[in-house]
């Protein structure tokens, strides 16, 4: 579910309803060390060799990712998440605002696998279905326990969806199909990715902000 002139674009993420801020790269490339401290505990940096730019993104779980370019420098990467410390403060506070108002549910053991088996049987073949009505070849399906995405898909065509995709009502499990589905033509979130979602799933900014409001209520 990971989601674009301005110094820094804003670009929506997969699946999570997060924003990402991003800023262009410069040209000094080095191997990336530990993730600064000063800026958040949970800083993490990963390098990404289709990356244009760097990006800030805060997870539903509050670690906050710093994605480099290929010809980016740790040294940037820090300076820019560095400059982005009041963006990040108020989007930690919206998480921690979201889960004081609607605490996770808690599941039994027994509720928790009846959920999981019923992910197992529902998500495939929806999946499988809604790819038939576009004309695209899913290669394999898989249910998963993701604790920051709501789904994933690979340039081998393998899509993973998380089990708790079946607690949403049925507009918004199709959306973030849709938008792994729609990864099977372009593996990027540009502006022509979003217009292949809004054309299949129209009311797609309705389900990002339904997902954006209730991420920390699903088990």
């Amino acid at each position: 579910m990971q989601q674009p002139a301005l110094p820094f674009d804003a670009a929506p993420d997969s699946g999570s309803g997060r924003v990402l801020l991003r800023s262009d790269s410069g040209p000094d490339p080095e191997t990336l060390a530990a993730p600064a401290q000063r800026v958040h505990p949970a800083l993490i940096f990963v390098r990404h060799p289709r990356a244009r730019r760097y990006i800030v993104s805060v997870r539903p779980d509050g670690a906050v990712r710093v994605t480099v370019p290929r010809r980016g420098s740790k040294r940037e990467a820090e300076a820019f998440a560095t400059s982005q410390r009041e963006w990040i403060a108020r989007q930690l506070r919206r998480l921690e605002e979201g889960r004081a108002a609607a605490p996770v549910a808690e599941l039994s053991a027994a509720e928790l696998r009846a959920a999981q088996a019923r992910a197992r049987r529902e998500l495939p073949p929806r999946l499988l279905e809604l790819a038939a009505r576009h004309g695209l070849a899913v290669s394999r399906v898989s249910i998963r326990n993701q604790r920051s995405r709501w789904g994933s898909c690979s340039r081998a065509g393998h899509i993973c969806l998380n089990w708790r995709l079946v607690q949403m009502p049925a507009w918004v499990r199709d959306y973030v199909m849709v938008h792994e589905l729609m990864h099977l033509q372009r593996m990027d979130h540009s502006r022509r990715f979003w217009r292949l979602v809004a054309a299949v799933c129209p009311e797609y900014l309705d389900a990002r902000k339904w997902l954006r409001e209730h991420a920390t209520t699903l088990g």
